[in-house]
């Protein structure tokens, strides 16, 4: 098993959190756990109807862990890949599934996947982008 198979649970922030528009497509009924958590080290910057998250020391972003199913776990990785312009090792990538460690609501850290902002994105954002204050897209002003 590589990295890029392994069984990790994914931390969402954007359009894949429960009530966002891409939840019902691609996660709703394909986990077996959802919480609320926090990811350290990173803030998110507005992008056309979604959210980049980019590495940042002091940042942090509120999202939701998603355990998957293990029936359908490699199908939702998949589409989950296609949605956010992951192909591992493209540099022409929108994002890079990554593993970050994550804390839940309790307290507990856990290794997951995140989609980051691919570095040539996160430049860009860095340089002329603009942050969502807070780090909590759905509840963004």
């Amino acid at each position: 098993m590589t990295e890029d198979d392994a069984p990790l649970p994914v931390f969402v922030y954007g359009t894949l959190r429960r009530g966002g528009v891409n939840y019902d497509a691609f996660l709703r009924g394909r986990t077996a756990g959802e919480v609320p958590a926090l990811l350290a080290g990173a803030v998110l910057y507005e992008g056309p109807g979604y959210p980049f998250a980019v590495s940042a020391p002091a940042g942090e972003i509120r999202g939701e862990l998603m355990t998957l199913a293990p029936a359908g776990r490699a199908a939702v990785l998949a589409a989950l890949d296609e949605l956010e312009g992951h192909r591992p090792g493209d540099p022409g990538n929108l994002y890079d599934r990554v593993v970050r460690d994550v804390r839940t609501e309790r307290g507990e850290t856990v290794r997951a996947w995140v989609y980051l902002a691919a570095e040539r994105v996160a430049r860009r954002l860095r340089a002329e982008g603009v942050r969502v204050p807070g780090g909590d897209w759905p509840h963004r002003a």
